[in-house]
């Protein structure tokens, strides 16, 4: 024997208040109150009835259905795929350049090996330790966000870090690298919603950047830099965070990127003059 339906209840509820409706009893010797009484308690019963039925109607329809959409949650996985797929290809990169110098030094290219090593470390690509210095950036807690005051103004922005990076190579920084990753001076810094993407692989705050070299002229060029202290007065206004110290040893990884430079072009037009981006 099959359950009932939620339907068939509701119809039998509504059956059973008709009839309780319509019976008039034996005749006139039944009092009025008792009929009152009893279509009242009916009424009472369908109205119940008919409760659960809608309840169980809205149940059944929303059973098994996102109300909220998952287009976030792919555009999160999204994001993870692509970030696992970049961390294979520096792997890959890694690997490819460390047989790249191995195959080098076997064959022996005739340079001074001396010439060799400074011409790495000038492309960043072999880890650097020295002494240094250490930014930390990261965005204003939201519970000092000062009435109609937009937003924007209380986070951390690519071309604040930017800021930072291009004051550190002004001061004479011989590597660095953000977030853990080298970096050179022609890597790029983007912006991408609320997180900060460097070469392919997006990082939250807070930001940390790492430099080698004098911390002295490092730590001066930050104090010269007018950018540095238009952040610095919203670190002070707004609780922007900030921290900078002195390191006495810094190890840095080697640079993986790609150095080719990339050129913008007209769309439509291939033979357009290229121009640098």
């Amino acid at each position: 024997m099959t359950e009932p339906t939620l339907l068939d209840t509701a119809r039998t509820g509504a059956r059973r208040l008709r009839a309780l409706l319509t019976h008039r009893g034996d005749g006139a010797d039944r009092p009025r109150r008792t009929v009152r009484m009893a279509a009242a308690g009916a009424a009472t019963v369908a109205i119940c009835v008919l409760a659960g039925y809608l309840i169980g109607l809205s149940a059944a329809l929303a059973r098994g259905t996102d109300l909220r959409g998952g287009r976030n949650t792919d555009l999160i996985s999204m994001v993870r795929a692509g970030s696992q797929r970049n961390a294979v290809l520096a792997q890959q990169v890694s690997s490819t350049r460390a047989e790249v110098d191995r195959l080098s030094s076997r064959a022996g290219t005739g340079v001074d090996p001396g010439r060799l090593s400074d011409a790495a470390q000038a492309a960043q690509t072999v880890p650097l330790t020295g002494p240094g210095v250490t930014v930390v950036l990261d965005d204003a807690p939201a519970s000092v966000a000062p009435p109609g005051l937009d937003p924007d103004l209380l986070v951390v922005h690519q071309q604040d870090i930017q800021a930072f990076v291009n004051a550190l190579w002004e001061g004479g920084a011989e590597g660095m690298m953000i977030q853990g990753q080298r970096v050179i001076s022609t890597t790029g810094i983007k912006c991408v919603g609320n997180t900060v993407v460097l070469q392919g692989i997006p990082y939250a705050p807070p930001y940390r950047i790492q430099a080698i070299g004098d911390p002295a002229m490092l730590e001066a060029a930050l104090s010269s830099s007018t950018y540095v202290h238009n952040y610095q007065d919203y670190v002070a206004a707004y609780g922007l965070g900030y921290q900078e110290r002195r390191e006495d040893a810094l190890h840095l990884p080697a640079y993986t990127g790609g150095t080719e430079l990339s050129y913008a072009t007209a769309i439509g037009s291939p033979s357009a003059t290229a121009s640098p981006r």
